[in-house]
Formats: structure tokens, C-alpha cells, sequence
């Protein structure tokens, strides 16, 4: 199957399959989204949405954040993986944010990765989720996917970023990262998957040899 033909056959079925996208991270503004995806490292979204409530009762703004101690926002968030490092963060992340940005959330990914705790694929996140801006955040999940869909080498995430935005145009980057996040949860887990029995897999698999590359690269 050639390139083009098998990228319109997986849209076509993401449509089909995942054709509603909400996102997935509780949040009432861009601050709460990016405090939400930044909890959400190495830690599912159902969990997030599990402190999130607590933690937004005493603090939805940087200001309200930046009151609270590091030890404070620990108590609420204690369930979530990198609890510790990443109350640290929160609280940086909110001072920084009245410092620098009038406590504002920047519409820039290199100001956003200047924050503490985000990286590119939280910065996209934001830019996407939050603004509308042509990104396509890649993580574990989607770094996988697109790597046993022959649409990467797997060889990195930050390839894998550069070859899905090569691919599809900008329009559908923000809509395509969470298909792709749904349907890997769905039908594509990492475990005990069966690719002949794949909707997209069994048309777009590359017989095993990208996933071992996944995993090599981890």
C-alpha cells in the first residue's frame, strides 16, 4: 500500500471509529489544562481528574497557586506519579507565570518550555488544546502508534512529531493526536495486541518490526 493511500485510509477510519474527541484532562481555562497536563506525566488521565478537584478548590489561578507551599499542594495531588517533583513545579510554574507573564499562559511553545514542568509535548498540548494552534503533541502512546503504522522510524519522539506533521496538515493535528490517543486505549494497546485483528494495524502494521523498535527506544 503506498504512503498517501495508507494516511487517508487511517484518517478514514479514525473518523469513523473515534469520531468525537473531547479532551480527555478536566479543566475550566487554559491555567487549569496546562496544571492538569502537567500532572499527567507518567500518570493516567483518570487519575488526574481524580486530584484535580481538591486541588482547584483552593487553587484555579497562579495567584491562588503561587500562596500555596510546596508541602500544601503535595497533600493534594500525593496519588499521582512524581507527586513530589511535581508539586514543586506547580508552584514555580504559577510564580513564574505572575513574574514573567502577568499571570497569563503564554501563546508560545518556547515560553511554555521555559516554565517549570513542561516539555514539548505539555507545551503542544496547551498550544493546541487551549488556543486552537496547529501542534501535534506526541507521547508515549502516539509515539507507538505511528511507529506500528509505518508512519515513523519509532527512532524518537521528536521524530515521530516531525513525521506525523509532515503527513497530515495542520488543520488536523489537534483532532488526529487525540483519535490516536482513543483509539490506541480501544483497539491498539502495547500489550497482548493482536494486529490481524487491528481496525488500523491490520492494514498499516509493519509486521512487528516498529514496535520492537518502540521499545528499543525507551
Amino acid at each position: 500500500m503506498k504512503l498517501a493511500e495508507k494516511r487517508a485510509r487511517i484518517r478514514e477510519t479514525l473518523d469513523r471509529l473515534i469520531p468525537d474527541v473531547p479532551i480527555p484532562l478536566e479543566h475550566a481555562d487554559p491555567f487549569t489544562l496546562l496544571v492538569a497536563v502537567v500532572l499527567s506525566a507518567q500518570t493516567t488521565d483518570k487519575k488526574v481528574n481524580q486530584v484535580t478537584p481538591a486541588l482547584f478548590a483552593r487553587a484555579n489561578t497562579p495567584e491562588a497557586l503561587a500562596r500555596l507551599s510546596v508541602r500544601e499542594v503535595h497533600g493534594l495531588i500525593r496519588t499521582v506519579g512524581l507527586a513530589p517533583a511535581k508539586s514543586k513545579a506547580l508552584v514555580g510554574l504559577a510564580r513564574l507565570l505572575l513574574e514573567q507573564h502577568a499571570g497569563r499562559v503564554p501563546r508560545t511553545r518556547e515560553e511554555l518550555m521555559e516554565l517549570p514542568g513542561v516539555g514539548r509535548k505539555t507545551a503542544n498540548v496547551v498550544l493546541s488544546q487551549a488556543f486552537g494552534f496547529a501542534a501535534f503533541p506526541v507521547d508515549t502512546h502516539i509515539h507507538r502508534l505511528a511507529a506500528r503504522w509505518g508512519l515513523s522510524s519509532g527512532k524518537s519522539v521528536e521524530q515521530t512529531e516531525r513525521d506525523l506533521v509532515r503527513h497530515f496538515p495542520p488543520a488536523s493535528w489537534g483532532r488526529l493526536h487525540l483519535q490516536f490517543i482513543y483509539f490506541g486505549r480501544r483497539f491498539c494497546p502495547a500489550r497482548g495486541h493482536d494486529p490481524a485483528a487491528c481496525p488500523i494495524c491490520s492494514f498499516a502494521a509493519r509486521r512487528g518490526r516498529a514496535d520492537r523498535r518502540v521499545k528499543a527506544s525507551r
